[in-house]
């Protein structure tokens, strides 16, 4: 309510196959801070380095989110847009169970993933321990 700006970065899951998941965060913080209709003087990252933030200076702290309000609050905001997604992948993906578990790597999600096989929002680095993806392509 009292943000004078905010903007939520969106990578999707073949770009984090294709980068990995460190490298699609640093671009997620890049594709927010496109999307601020101000620019900050400074940012704040939750332990993030060697990042392209379009000139704007940057402060990386470990364990920001329990250290920093802004970075607390946009990691809340981050796990809110993700489950909302989640849902909305869920009607197009039912059999998944996407509402209910977010994606995240539970028992039941696995267990659906061996079932059916994974489906095309599924990242394969995420599959990869429990799913052939070379018999993917």
């Amino acid at each position: 309510e009292e943000a004078v700006a905010w903007s939520v970065g969106i990578v999707d899951e073949k770009t984090i196959d294709e980068i990995n998941i460190l490298n699609a965060t640093k671009l997620g913080v890049k594709l927010a801070l496109e999307g601020l209709k101000q620019k900050p003087d400074v940012i704040m990252v939750d332990a993030l380095n060697n990042m392209d933030t379009l000139g704007i200076p940057y402060i990386s702290v470990v364990k920001g989110d329990a250290k920093n309000y802004s970075i607390a609050a946009a990691s809340i905001i981050a796990k809110v847009t993700r489950d909302r997604m989640m849902k909305e992948w869920d009607e197009v993906y039912p059999d998944y169970g996407f509402a209910k578990h977010k994606g995240y790597g539970t028992a039941e999600h696995i267990r659906i993933i061996k079932e059916k096989g994974p489906c095309l929002i599924h990242r394969k680095s995420f599959i990869k321990n429990f799913v052939d993806v070379d018999k993917l392509d």
